[in-house]
C-alpha cells in the first residue's frame, strides 16, 4: 500500500492522544497529502461531506511477531481480550480507523488540497493510506452494542488550569487541552495522586496530577524533543 497523506496534530507522542476519534471535538488537525497526491480533481465532491474515514498505520507499533490476546486500556489493563475484539494497536496488521469532522478544505494552500479535520486521535506525522466519506445511511446504526467497552462506565477529570499556567495556554488551544485532560490521559494502572505527569501538547510540556478525580496542571513549558 503507498501512504497517500500524513496527518499534522498537536501530539508529538503518543502520550495523551484520545483513545477513540471523536472524543475532543475541540481538537482539530490537517491532512496533508503527499506529493503526488495533491490533486484538487482526487478531493472533488468530498466539501459535501460532514465526516470522513481515515485509514492509517500505527507507526510505533508496526512489529513482526503478533498475539492473539492483547490488555485494553478501557479494562484497565488487567484483563486480556482477543486482538480482533479491541482496537489495540498490537495487531497482525498495524492499522487504525478513525472517524473525524471535516472542517474544511484548504485548495489554495501551498500543499492543496489540504483537509482540516476535527476530532482525530492521531499522532503527529501519523501516514494515511486511504480516505473515505462517512456515510450516515451505511455507516451509522444506533442500534449496535458496543461489547465490554459499553460496560465499562464512562468517567470524566475535573480540569483546573491555575495562572500563571492558564495564561500561559494559548488561547485557541486552551479548549482542546482541557478536553484531553478531562478524558485522563494517565495509563490505566497507574493512579499516584503524587506523581506529576508530562505531557507533550501543541509545542509545550503540560505537567499535571490527579488526586480524587480532580487534574491538575501545575506547570507548563516549552516542549522539547
Amino acid at each position: 500500500m503507498k501512504i497517500i497523506a500524513r496527518i499534522q496534530s498537536d501530539f508529538p507522542t503518543k502520550f495523551g492522544i484520545p483513545r477513540q476519534s471523536g472524543r475532543v471535538e475541540e481538537l482539530t488537525a490537517r491532512i496533508v497529502f503527499e506529493p503526488e497526491y495533491r490533486v484538487r480533481e482526487a478531493v472533488k465532491g468530498l466539501e459535501d461531506f460532514s465526516h470522513i474515514w481515515l485509514i492509517w498505520e500505527f507507526s510505533e507499533a508496526v512489529r513482526e511477531s503478533w498475539s492473539p490476546t492483547v490488555r485494553p486500556p478501557r479494562l484497565g489493563g488487567n484483563e486480556r481480550m482477543g486482538v480482533f475484539a479491541t482496537r489495540s494497536p498490537f495487531r497482525p496488521n498495524a492499522l487504525g480507523l478513525s472517524s473525524v469532522k471535516l472542517e474544511h478544505i484548504e485548495l489554495d494552500s501551498q500543499n492543496g488540497p489540504v483537509l482540516v479535520v476535527s476530532g482525530a486521535d492521531l499522532m503527529d506525522g501519523t501516514p494515511i493510506y486511504d480516505i473515505k466519506p462517512y456515510i450516515p445511511a451505511a455507516d451509522c446504526h444506533p442500534e449496535a452494542t458496543g461489547g465490554f467497552a459499553q460496560k465499562v462506565e464512562q468517567r470524566f477529570l475535573k480540569v483546573e488550569i491555575p495562572e500563571p499556567w492558564n495564561s500561559m495556554i494559548p488561547e485557541e488551544k486552551l479548549q482542546a487541552l482541557k478536553g484531553v485532560l478531562r478524558e485522563d490521559p494517565r495509563p490505566a494502572y497507574q493512579k499516584d495522586p503524587e506523581r506529576v505527569y508530562g505531557m507533550p501538547f501543541a509545542g509545550m510540556d503540560i505537567h499535571f496530577r490527579v488526586r480524587d478525580e480532580v487534574l491538575t496542571v501545575c506547570g507548563v513549558t516549552e516542549y522539547k524533543k
